[in-house]
């Protein structure tokens, strides 16, 4: 098998990734995150129609009796409508929304009126970001104790890339943010890590395995090798995630596409930033050489 060289455009993709960083990271301290009823607080409410529910002439409706702010989607089957009202809307504007649909859009069913608070918000976005924080730092022990610190690093590195790719690109297109959007990045730092160790791997062995070829020669071969495997997983992922995208429904549109970019993203960083981060510390043969055992020596040459 031809040896593709990935490492000969590291500082071409070190350029990429870090313009993609600063872009992400000027978008979310400017334009913030369009974040979702489940931190910013409102009212939710779950209407069931007895025939398939009209979204546009819902919205229309809503937005001509003063509810211009709801968000209206569709949920479970094509007669359930959840309907986001942001905060400053009362539970009493709930009843009189339901009021409102009952009139102007035909039969319809009350399922249930939540209020959800800003302090559940602002506890939320706080666990949220507790969760991701001990997930890189879980991540950075198992690797520093599977493989070697500097194994660690780019590991964490290259899920700390992927994370803030993924906020910037919500961020800059003014996606809503919920709750879902954060269970997706969750599974993008599993599913990264994933390829991250599979590729650490294979750099590990060819550097037991393989004498007198300098370091990027080995990072090559092992990206080389695990390719068609890394590519057949994020391809066949893909589909999947893209089906979610199209049919799935408006209720988790935003998980499938946070997922869609951070399995690229992800792919891209498995190849090139912890692969990088590794080149950038100078990994050797040496950091990953099996310590023998204090007197094995001895042991091996006694009759």
């Amino acid at each position: 098998m031809k040896t593709i060289n990935f490492m000969g455009q590291r500082k071409l993709a070190l350029l990429f990734s870090a313009v993609l960083i600063v872009v992400s990271i000027g978008s979310l301290a400017t334009r913030q995150l369009n974040w979702g009823l489940d931190f910013t607080g409102g009212t939710l409410v779950e209407v069931h129609y007895s025939e398939s529910a009209n979204l546009d002439a819902i919205r229309t409706t809503l937005g001509d009796k003063g509810y211009s702010r709801a968000i209206v989607v569709s949920f479970g089957s094509d007669k359930d409508v959840m309907i986001r009202l942001p905060k400053g809307y009362s539970d009493q504007q709930g009843a009189e929304l339901l009021a409102t649909l009952q009139e102007y859009t035909g039969k319809v069913e009350l399922r249930r009126i939540e209020f959800v608070g800003p302090q559940v918000g602002d506890e939320l976005r706080e666990q949220g970001g507790l969760a991701m924080l001990l997930a890189l730092g879980l991540v950075m022990l198992y690797i520093a104790f599977r493989f070697q610190f500097k194994f660690a690093i780019g590991a964490v590195v290259a899920l700390v890339h992927d994370v803030i790719i993924t906020l910037g690109f919500f961020s800059v297109l003014g996606m809503e943010f919920d709750l879902t959007v954060l269970a997706a990045l969750l599974a993008v730092i599993g599913y990264s890590l994933n390829d991250t160790i599979v590729v650490s791997d294979r750099i590990r062995e060819n550097f037991r395995k393989i004498r007198r070829v300098d370091p990027v020669e080995v990072v090559n071969i092992s990206l080389t090798e695990t390719l068609g495997r890394t590519l057949v997983t994020s391809l066949t992922t893909m589909l999947v995630l893209l089906a979610l995208a199209i049919f799935g429904g408006e209720i988790i549109h935003g998980f499938a596409i946070a997922l869609i970019i951070g399995v690229a993203v992800g792919t891209y960083s498995s190849i090139y930033v912890a692969a990088n981060v590794l080149l950038a510390m100078g990994v050797s043969k040496e950091d990953l050489m099996i310590p023998i055992k204090e007197g094995g020596e001895q042991d091996e040459l006694a009759p």
